[in-house]
């Protein structure tokens, strides 16, 4: 299996997450537990959310086979989420995913109705970053922080 480098990614898959999504969400981010930022993508995320103030394992492993940290916070490879989303079912540990808003009405997302997903909605449209560069209004959908075992004080959070 791949590990997620901008250089495996599918076409569609190499959008990485600008340092303002951590920031976003940084105050629902427990900050005693250590961070696996499962996918690498180009690298970036893990050193944002250490310049956060996280400690973060953020390696090119393979997710599938591996199992690290106390929490898992990333912007996976949406192409792959369902077999993302049952590799999170059987670790069963708090995660944090960028996913975009309409996996919430997929068949293979509905295992997850009873187990307490919670969801940030961010204040605007994340503008993922491709080749190096922000897509400036150019991204054309949705996203939200899925949230599992952060016990949130509400199930859905609006950011202003």
């Amino acid at each position: 299996m791949a590990t997620f480098t901008s250089k495996t990614f599918l076409k569609y898959d190499d959008y990485m997450t600008p340092k303002y999504a951590w920031e976003n969400i940084k105050q629902f981010i427990p900050d005693n537990k250590i961070i696996w930022e499962a996918f690498y993508g180009d690298g970036k995320s893990g050193e944002y959310l250490e310049e956060l103030g996280f400690d973060v394992i953020h390696e090119e492993i393979d997710f599938f086979e591996e199992d690290k940290g106390d929490i898992i916070i990333s912007n996976p490879p949406f192409s792959l989420t369902k077999e993302i989303l049952e590799r999170l079912y059987e670790l069963d540990k708090p995660f944090i995913l960028i996913l975009p808003s309409s996996k919430i009405n997929t068949q293979y997302f509905r295992k997850w109705k009873n187990k307490g997903i919670q969801i940030i909605i961010p204040p605007k449209r994340i503008q993922f970053i491709k080749n190096g560069n922000e897509l400036q209004n150019k991204c054309n959908f949705d996203c939200f922080y899925y949230c599992y075992k952060i016990n949130l004080l509400r199930d859905i959070i609006w950011l202003d």
